[in-house]
């Protein structure tokens, strides 16, 4: 298990990867990538019980990307934890490639569905965890989402079911970064008061800065301890956290990087990291 100060040296390198894959791609999704990433190092590096070596081994915990435009730091996570080789991340939506720009299930092993039309996932992880209560088993299941995917009603139906039948073994997390690829989500589609709804929903809220590692270990532990209720940690969040010039941008969500632009970004990241 890695200290705190060694995970939050992985999550610079994820977003390194992230900004280098995307450019060699020259398309791609840094801002919601590089907002996620102390999150995700968390996840795979110290929160979840998996084998690399084996993705389907069944203690495991099922991590399901609901904003499945944000797979690049997913992708960095399960290279540099083992799962298929580092250099693999720079074929990135290439042709043939198994690292396709959202979630493909039938691509590559470890990943526990296909996602990128919003608001699915947590469906689908209200199912397996329903499913893993009905079989008595212990395995947990974390489904992040964005918070502009929070604007579509399949959520709501989800967080209604997940309350409804006492899912315990799930967390949700929100990466709120405040932006989605049509500006700020206050403008587009305000949200808030969101801690108060997940919470009429019968949800357990935790609401954290998310780029600081010790708050995000500090909620998947509280996480663990909820009885009878799913479990929500709101993490507050930069797009394009880690690089100077793409924090807070809208114009971020959806635009690779250039070449000459990564050069920028990882020497910032270096520098910093």
């Amino acid at each position: 298990m890695k200290s705190v100060q060694e995970l939050k040296k992985t999550a610079n390198q994820l977003r390194i990867d992230v900004v280098e894959m995307l450019a060699e791609a020259g398309s791609g999704h840094p801002g919601g990538s590089l907002s996620s990433a102390e999150i995700v190092t968390a996840l795979y590096f110290d929160v979840m019980k998996h084998k690399p070596e084996n993705p389907n081994w069944e203690g495991r915990d099922y991590f399901i990307m609901s904003k499945g435009h944000s797979v690049p730091v997913q992708y960095a996570a399960m290279a540099r934890s083992g799962y298929f080789p580092v250099e693999e991340l720079m074929t990135l939506r290439k042709l043939n490639s198994r690292l396709q720009g959202h979630p493909s299930r039938a691509n590559l092993p470890g990943i526990e569905t296909s996602t990128g039309s919003l608001g699915q996932g947590l469906s689908v992880a209200v199912g397996i965890s329903l499913g893993l209560k009905l079989d008595k088993k212990q395995n947990r299941i974390y489904c992040l989402m964005g918070d502009g995917e929070q604007d579509e009603g399949q959520i709501w139906e989800a967080a209604m079911a997940a309350a409804h039948f006492k899912l315990d073994n799930l967390c949700g997390i929100v990466d709120a970064n405040g932006l989605q690829i049509d500006g700020f989500t206050k403008d587009v589609m305000n949200i808030e008061p969101l801690a108060k709804k997940y919470d009429s929903f019968g949800w357990n809220v935790l609401e954290i800065k998310g780029n600081n590692m010790e708050e995000v270990l500090t909620a998947f532990e509280k996480a663990k301890t909820a009885k009878e209720k799913p479990t929500v940690i709101i993490a507050h969040t930069i797009k394009g956290k880690g690089v100077s010039f793409m924090e807070n941008k809208a114009g971020w969500h959806g635009r690779a990087p250039t070449k000459e632009e990564a050069k920028i970004a990882v020497a910032e990241l270096e520098k910093n990291g």
